[in-house]
Parts: structure tokens; C-alpha cells; sequence
């Protein structure tokens, strides 16, 4: 079932989203060579805690920790460990934070010291198909105008779209429909209205589109062993058109 937010749900799922920009702003700062994924994640839950607000993340059908960490190869999903982050690498870092039962959910991925010119190329890529499909959110458009903006920004760069996973709606859960694909046609879904509460969350491969999932059941890494970037934001359309829940970043 699609549910529409007033104004009153908004405004708590906007104070989840500034707990989520803070854990992302602790979280980029920790992301330096020698750091852990699991170091991330502490930072992230130090946050939660500080902030009175509860991870959406941990225990989320098992998941055991309250981000998932997900360097180079790892699309999405990684479960922070013992990797060390090196000079060079990418990271994404997807996380959430709940608050009096709203949720909020986003992703950023930044390089680790300094990364070469694709890897560059790979995240500021990814960005602007958010960016696009962000812009794409006023009342009137449709949902496949969402992801037709984003997969077009991919594929005039020479990168790949990641189809097996999708974008969704927000609100009392972290996933509620509708699904967002980060991919057209442009025209097509669901017609686009004030109170709708989407997350938007393109991820896109330096390669092949292809992926797969390891034997831990969550990791998902790309299918040839190429970079991938991952940007997400909550975001709410509104009279005014869309409002990004989970700044600053």
C-alpha cells in the first residue's frame, strides 16, 4: 500500500533525517586509510545513541550492525569487519535512524585519501543521477520519470545501472512501496503527489551492471570485480516540490 505523509509525518521523518546526516558527517570524517569498516559502523552507532534515535539497520532480518560499510567491489549490503579501508579505496556507507517510529535512510560514498580518476569520475557520476532524479520528484511527473533522468546521466558517462536493486518508498518502515527502479521508462508508474515520501538510491557500476551476492547472504558485490558508487537520500514531494530529508551532504 502507497500512504501519503502530512506535513506533522514529514516533519519527524526530517528529524530522523538529521540524525542520518550526522552519522554520514561522522562517518566520512572516520573514513581514512587504516580505518575498519566496523570502525565506521561504531561511529555511526555512537551517534544513534547520542541522538536518542534507533538504528532501522540492526537486526533488519538479521543485518548485524547499524550500516552497511560497503568498500570497492561491494555494491551494497556490506557487513562491517575487520577490512581495512586503504589509500586508494572507495566506500559507500548506507545507513538510518528512526525516530518516535519514523524512519529516514540514505547512503554516500566517498574516496579514501586520494583515488584515481575513474573512482572520481564513478562518484561524481552517481551523484548527479541522484541529483537528476531528485530534481525529477514534482507533483505530475511519474515514477519512471524518477529513474529515466538517472540511468540517462549513467549512461552518457559510460557506467552501469544496477537493476536487481531499487530505490522504495519511506515512512513507519524502511521499505514501503512503491519500488524505485534508478532506471526508466520515461512517462510510465505511478503519477507523482504532495505527501508521497520516497527514497531515491542509484548505484552504479564502473563495469558491468551484473552483480552477486556472497555466501554471507547480504554482501553484494559486482559481478566483475569493478567499482561501484552509491548515493541515496529520502526525500519528500511536497506543493513546493521535492524536500531532501537526510542533508547535509
Amino acid at each position: 500500500m502507497i500512504t501519503r505523509k502530512t506535513p506533522e509525518q514529514i516533519a519527524l521523518m526530517r528529524r530522523a533525517g538529521t540524525v542520518v546526516a550526522e552519522m554520514h558527517e561522522e562517518c566520512i570524517r572516520a573514513a581514512r586509510p587504516g580505518a575498519t569498516t566496523a570502525d565506521l559502523d561504531r561511529v555511526a552507532h555512537e551517534v544513534l545513541d547520542k541522538r536518542g534515535a534507533r538504528s532501522n539497520f540492526l537486526n533488519y532480518h538479521g543485518f548485524p550492525a547499524v550500516a552497511c560499510i560497503s568498500p570497492n567491489e561491494v555494491i551494497v549490503h556490506g557487513i562491517p569487519g575487520e577490512r581495512v579501508l586503504e589509500e586508494g579505496d572507495i566506500v559507500s556507507i548506507d545507513c538510518g535512524a528512526i525516530i518516535e517510529g519514523w524512519h529516514a535512510d540514505a547512503a554516500v560514498t566517498v574516496p579514501v585519501g586520494e583515488v584515481d580518476d575513474e573512482s572520481k569520475r564513478l562518484i561524481d557520476t552517481t551523484r548527479r543521477a541522484l541529483q537528476a532524479s531528485i530534481d525529477a520528484m514534482v507533483a505530475g511527473n511519474r515514477l519512471g520519470d524518477v529513474g529515466a533522468v538517472s540511468e540517462a546521466v549513467v549512461a552518457k558517462a559510460g557506467f552501469s545501472v544496477v537493476r536487481e536493486y531499487v530505490g522504495h518508498g519511506i515512512g513507519t518502515a524502511m521499505h514501503e512501496d512503491p519500488q524505485v527502479p534508478n532506471y526508466g521508462p520515461a512517462g510510465r508508474g505511478l503519477r507523482l503527489k504532495p505527501g508521497l515520501v520516497l527514497a531515491i538510491e542509484p548505484m552504479v557500476n564502473a563495469g558491468s551492471a551484473r552483480s552477486k551476492v556472497l555466501s554471507d547472504g547480504w554482501t553484494v558485490v559486482t559481478a566483475d570485480g569493478r567499482r561501484s558508487a552509491h548515493f541515496e537520500h529520502s526525500i519528500a514531494i511536497t506543493d513546493d516540490g521535492p524536500e531532501v530529508l537526510t542533508l547535509p551532504w
